[in-house]
């Protein structure tokens, strides 16, 4: 990384931190109607989801599944979201999104955006 692309890259995320914008992040819910996070979610689940913001690919990894079913994925730059099996994504923390935000787990893998870890 050259010197002045360094300071771009240090004076946008001053200006981020200036404005306390957080990055909206994809989040994944997921509820099932009769399961619960201790029947396995994982394997329902895809392990990555791959989002387009900001002309920036983000990777969303499988962090944790709540009680109630909420899956929350996280990637770099602190960002995050949630999913549920029968719902759309959602980025935490601020309005807007990427090309994740509003799709159902259906429409992320048919999109080729979320990746299973099948053994």
């Amino acid at each position: 990384m050259t010197h002045a692309s360094r300071r771009v890259s240090i004076g946008l995320a001053k200006k981020a931190l200036a404005r306390l914008v957080v990055v909206p992040v994809l989040v994944a819910i997921f509820q099932l109607p009769a399961t619960h996070a201790e029947d396995d979610p994982f394997s329902q689940l895809p392990l990555v989801i791959h989002c387009k913001y900001n002309e920036t690919y983000h990777a969303f990894y499988i962090s944790r599944v709540s009680r109630d079913g909420v899956a929350t994925y996280v990637a770099s730059d602190r960002i995050a979201g949630t999913i549920r099996l029968d719902g759309q994504a959602r980025a935490i923390g601020g309005a807007g999104g990427g090309s994740c935000v509003g799709k159902t787990l259906v429409e992320l893998r048919a999109s080729h955006q979320a990746y299973d870890l099948k053994p």
